[in-house]
């Protein structure tokens, strides 16, 4: 792979911010450029411990991968530019974390750039105090973003951080002494989201989110100050040459390259070994599972590297490889027709002789449960993602411009998906109306109500009724031992959940499913029941408890459908 060039300002930050020396009184775009990219690194390098501070056991708490992910994409957008000017690199941050938004953490960051870049306008390079005017107007687009702001999340760090900078300035106009303080009292608040939000207190964690923020702004600092960013460094080191980069902050010069995405089958598998195998071919890497499946998501400039590596563990099944870079030109400059990065317009190209019936996008994994939605009930687009893997407002949006409708109705089927479906319903110019489903039981009735020739607004809101109609469950695997909810569960063990409920920890799983589904409502009266049976169930074995769940409840129909979802043995719905 031959070594990037260093364009201007690429290798040495005290070149170009702040041009008058390491005092840091102003920063410029490639000074920005650079501070994001080294908030992406820091945060790339803690990111499996932000995953884990989810507050319930279950496999898919994804809050670091989601900021991630959203980081990358936006500085993907910035990273070949070699524009000086703050306020166009601002937007151009901006504009990218908003395509790349993933799950309700990457959506909030992305509104803090977004209001950081209305802050800067215009400047060629901002100052102290446009500095804490950019914290101060992103605190207020994030929590703007937001329809119900919860305290105790990361809306409370970003307070505190613009708080902080709001005293700071008062003393300094040293942009690097007012980051101090600003990742000083980020760090206070994170410690004390347990305190805003019991359910944080009572699983023994912080705020994933809150975490994130206050990392990806301590990894500005490092660079702020010439600290390492490599994984093992300490959070405070002596700096080594003021104002330089490491070089792997540098972007590539291939382009894009290939998104690579594969399950991965077999038995006794090493996730560990694998991640780090993973990990080390490309970069944006997702490595999820257990010792029998894995799902696999890497950027790689040579898409057989991870593949014949897949290939060599074991079976490999459901590859997706994607050209990034033909697909992001395409994307805009054919489908969005995008106006200069920033603004928070899109304009679309003529939409040829649309459908008049109203089109459906619905989010979800699982090969069954996408059967479900698009032969079964109608749904015109799948966008593959959910428990397992937030899909990005990009991704959502493409879906969304792909239907043969100007009119279309948005399924999230999560509630870590609303946002970001939010935000592609604004950048859509289409008519586009977001349904807020939490779960594919929500999303089945949803699909049930719906009448693709009635009015959207009014289908909407019939769905949305339809929808609270249904009581939806989960069961899955334990990741770590907590006393939660008045239950107390070990790692492996088999759980259940109800509306977000943590209701039941065993061994046995189908044990679970029966607890679960008593916590559901099961009484006389009688009730239809589904079970979506997950990708780590038999079929038989789904029969056999769904004719033992059929001859316990005879008063009740019992339906078991193969829905093919990583993670979770069982989806369960009672209407």
């Amino acid at each position: 792979m031959a070594k990037a060039k260093p364009g201007p300002g690429s290798s040495q930050v005290r070149e170009h911010i702040p041009p008058n020396g390491p005092r840091w009184l102003i920063c410029d775009g490639q000074g920005l450029r650079q501070l994001a990219q080294a908030g992406l690194a820091w945060l790339e390098h803690h990111e499996s411990g932000i995953n884990a501070l989810n507050v319930f056991p279950v496999p898919d708490g994804d809050t670091g991968t989601n900021m991630m992910l959203t980081m990358r994409s936006a500085c993907d957008e910035v990273g070949h530019s070699a524009d000086h000017h703050a306020g166009r690199m601002a937007r151009a941050l901006a504009h990218g974390a908003l395509m790349g938004a993933r799950g309700n953490s990457g959506v909030i960051l992305s509104q803090l750039l977004r209001g950081f870049a209305r802050a800067v306008g215009e400047l060629e390079a901002f100052d102290a105090a446009a500095f804490v005017r950019g914290l101060s107007e992103g605190r207020d687009t994030a929590y703007k973003g937001v329809m119900r702001p919860v305290e105790g999340t990361i809306l409370t760090v970003a307070c505190a951080a613009a708080a902080a900078a709001e005293e700071a300035v008062k003393d300094t106009n040293e942009l690097r002494q007012i980051m101090e303080r600003v990742v000083a009292r980020s760090h206070e608040a994170v410690a004390l989201t347990p305190s805003l939000l019991p359910i944080l207190r009572d699983a023994g964690v912080v705020d994933a989110g809150g975490q994130g923020l206050a990392i990806l702004l301590e990894g500005m600092l490092r660079a702020m100050r010439g600290e390492s960013l490599e994984a093992g460094a300490a959070r405070v080191s002596q700096p080594s040459q003021p104002g330089t980069l490491p070089s792997q902050l540098e972007p590539r010069q291939e382009g894009y390259g290939y998104d690579v995405q594969f399950l991965l089958r077999g038995h006794n598998l090493d996730i560990d070994e694998v991640r780090a195998a993973i990990g080390a071919m490309g970069e944006s890497t997702l490595v999820v599972g257990d010792a029998n499946t894995i799902k696999v998501h890497v950027h790689v400039h040579d898409p057989g590297v991870p593949l014949s590596y897949g290939a060599s563990k074991g079976t490999l099944s459901d590859v997706v490889v994607e050209n990034m870079q033909e697909q992001y030109q395409r994307f805009i400059a054919d489908r969005l027709q995008l106006p200069e990065p920033g603004n928070g317009q899109i304009a679309s190209k003529d939409i040829a002789s649309p459908a008049p019936s109203i089109a459906v996008v619905a989010i979800m994994a699982g090969a069954g449960l996408a059967r479900v939605f698009s032969h079964d009930l109608g749904a015109a687009a799948i966008v593959d993602g959910g428990q397992s893997m937030n899909p990005s407002t990009e991704e959502i949006l493409r879906a969304v411009e792909s239907v043969p409708s100007d009119r279309v109705i948005i399924l999230p089927n999560n509630r870590n998906v609303i946002l970001a479906a939010e935000q592609a319903r604004k950048l859509s110019p289409k008519s586009v109306a977001v349904v807020p489903t939490q779960t594919i039981p929500e999303g089945v009735a949803a699909m049930l109500a719906l009448d693709p020739t009635g009015e959207l607004d009014q289908m909407a809101a019939r769905m949305t009724e339809a929808a609270r109609e249904v009581t939806s469950g989960e069961v899955t695997t334990a990741t770590r031992a907590v006393n939660l909810d008045g239950v107390q569960v070990e790692a492996g063990q088999i759980i259940g959940l109800v509306a977000g409920t943590l209701v039941a920890a065993g061994s046995h799983r189908d044990e679970v499913v029966i607890a679960t589904l008593e916590h559901m409502g099961l009484d006389h009266e009688p009730r239809h029941v589904t079970l979506y049976y997950g990708d780590s169930v038999q079929p038989p074995e789904a029969r056999t408890l769904a004719a033992s769940l059929q001859s316990r409840y005879p008063q009740h129909e019992i339906e078991v459908i193969e829905g093919g979802q990583p993670y979770y043995h069982y989806l369960l719905s009672v209407e």
